[in-house]
């Protein structure tokens, strides 16, 4: 029997883009909508989601009393991580572009919010962590930020990297990698097979919906905007000054 039925309040993960009034997607993709939430804001939760548990927690592996470094926090990962990440009772440091963006990160729990446009992030981690550096660092910016990105790890550092902003290709000193014992993963989701995208729906609606459902971890909504909109949308998104989700209404 299936577990979803038509009428159902869920949202899915669908990775890849496109636009639709209806599609096909895999049941194992499906999650519903959080308790109490308002089903165009469950529209931010799949992709981030389930990008931030199955990175920052499942291949990153952070704990409790440990610190992340999240890149780009004003983003819809991002804000979705500082929030996770806290709630797992880590410490947090993430970056931003600006005071006002810098200020927001704060309020959503960040511990340390460091100004990329005039501060090194590197020095500001072991600043932070007394000369430890990061356990975990969420990296979207790519080979840019790879040297950088291993300077700050602590000794058993993970780094992950989940996006290329920055270029796809980067210089890594493998002497400093292996005097942190380190290890640098990379990782899509688009590209996984379904089994694998359906364990990491199952996990995160275990593990992040209750946590949704009582507010602890909310979704970060700059804008919504009507699909006759839909490129003054993308434009927002390429001008950098979104803060958090931008969702496509009817």
């Amino acid at each position: 029997m299936s577990r979803w039925r038509v009428g159902d309040r869920v949202v899915a993960l669908l990775e890849g883009g496109g636009y639709a009034e209806e599609v096909v997607v895999r049941e194992t993709q499906v999650l519903p909508v959080p308790d109490g939430m308002d089903l165009v804001d469950a529209a931010a939760l799949p992709e981030a989601a389930c990008t931030v548990w199955s990175n920052l927690v499942g291949v990153g592996g952070l704990r409790a009393g440990e610190w992340a470094l999240v890149h780009g926090g004003s983003g819809g990962i991002g804000t979705t991580a500082i929030q996770v990440a806290k709630a797992l009772g880590a410490h947090v440091v993430t970056t931003a572009g600006g005071p006002e963006r810098a200020a927001r990160c704060a309020e959503l729990g960040a511990d340390v919010v460091v100004d990329h446009r005039r501060q090194d992030f590197v020095e500001e981690v072991l600043g932070a962590t007394d000369g430890r550096g990061a356990d975990v660092v969420l990296d979207l910016l790519g080979g840019g930020a790879l040297g950088d990105n291993v300077r700050a790890l602590a000794r058993g550092g993970r780094l992950v990297v989940i996006g290329m902003q920055q270029g796809r290709r980067g210089e890594l000193d493998l002497s400093a990698l292996l005097a942190r014992r380190g290890t640098v993963t990379g990782t899509l989701l688009r590209s996984r097979p379904p089994e694998e995208k359906a364990r990491i729906v199952a996990d995160t609606e275990q593990n992040l919906w209750p946590l949704f459902a009582s507010g602890q971890v909310r979704p970060v909504i700059h804008a919504r905007i009507p699909f006759s909109e839909a490129q003054s949308a993308h434009d927002l998104l390429e001008s950098g000054e979104a803060f958090g989700k931008v969702l496509l209404v009817p």
